[in-house]
């Protein structure tokens, strides 16, 4: 991938975006290196970042630092996951993040070097090297940028953001170790409880690090979707609610070397079940896309939190 030089000048343009930010920042893992506003303006710099976007790269960078979202363990897996990175409120159109059509893929550079800029820090500071540090057996694109924002002007609930206690003019990028999205086509279904029946069948899958329940995972609704969802008077408890009951694995479709190791790990089936999360609320409902009958689910590592971070107002 092509790299932009990362001068002094340049260095010293973005690091000044973060004026009166002195907070300092936790060892990084895994070479416990403590990262500083200069080494990560570098990466945002490489990773061919505006100035204007630096906050918004700080804010993940520190995200991922807090300590439950156990950055060495998302970085030592094996498990093809990276961090994904959604941007809240006003900053999204300040900084021309992508929210719509598309907004899982190319096209917008905000988008695309913001996510690229935290994945460059991670390996130039933090020394998640791939094959060495970074043990994922395959990976997957995302390793290079998962960044996008919620489409928050077409969600039938607050935004996101604000379901996590912020105030809907505050700035956010929230980060959760995530697998890439798994779309999930629903063109049939006239029925807000249809829909999450196609959703909840997605989710459902034996092979998923959902299925150990430890953790946060993600759905994206699709605006189409979640209007339908509206219409029928479905809340974001109700949704969450009815997921996490449909999307539960009968224990009859996990083998039996599975059922061991989840025995071993003492997550033990409910009424012959395995959840997918530990409650319900364990299930992120935010609304991201443009037109066109599609959702997706964005399964997590697992044993890992949801981290927010509030931006500084510009």
């Amino acid at each position: 991938m092509p790299l932009y030089p990362p001068t002094e000048d340049k260095v010293a343009r973005f690091v000044e975006m973060c004026r009166g930010d002195n907070e300092p920042f936790p060892p990084m893992s895994p070479r416990q290196v403590l990262p500083t506003m200069q080494t990560i303006a570098a990466n945002a710099v490489m990773a061919g970042c505006k100035p204007e976007y630096f906050p918004a790269v700080v804010g993940a960078v520190r995200a991922v630092l807090e300590p439950k979202y156990n950055l060495h363990g998302t970085l030592a897996t094996t498990h093809p996951c990276s961090p994904m990175i959604v941007a809240n409120g006003p900053i999204r159109h300040e900084l021309g993040i992508n929210c719509g059509s598309n907004c899982f893929g190319q096209g917008s550079r905000a988008n695309a070097t913001i996510g690229r800029a935290l994945l460059l820090t991670l390996l130039n500071v933090g020394g998640a090297k791939p094959g060495v540090m970074d043990r994922a057996t395959q990976g997957s694109p995302s390793k290079y940028a998962f960044c996008f924002g919620e489409n928050e002007e077409e969600s039938p609930w607050e935004p996101y953001h604000v379901r996590r206690g912020f105030d809907a003019s505050d700035s956010v990028v929230t980060v959760l170790p995530c697998e890439p999205p798994h779309n999930i086509n629903d063109h049939g279904s006239t029925a807000g409880i249809e829909i999450l029946e196609t959703v909840a069948g997605t989710i459902s899958q034996t092979g998923t690090n959902n299925i150990y329940g430890a953790a946060p995972f993600t759905v994206a609704f699709g605006p189409e979707h979640a209007a339908t969802l509206q219409r029928d008077g479905w809340s974001v408890a109700d949704v969450q609610e009815k997921i996490y009951e449909l999307s539960a694995v009968d224990e009859g479709r996990v083998s039996a070397g599975n059922k061991k190791n989840y025995e071993e790990r003492e997550q033990l089936p409910v009424n012959g079940k395995y959840y997918m999360g530990r409650s319900p609320e364990d299930i992120q409902v935010l609304v991201a896309g443009g037109p066109g009958k599609h959702s997706a689910f964005m399964p997590t590592f697992g044993f890992t939190e949801v981290c927010s971070v509030r931006l500084p107002s510009q």
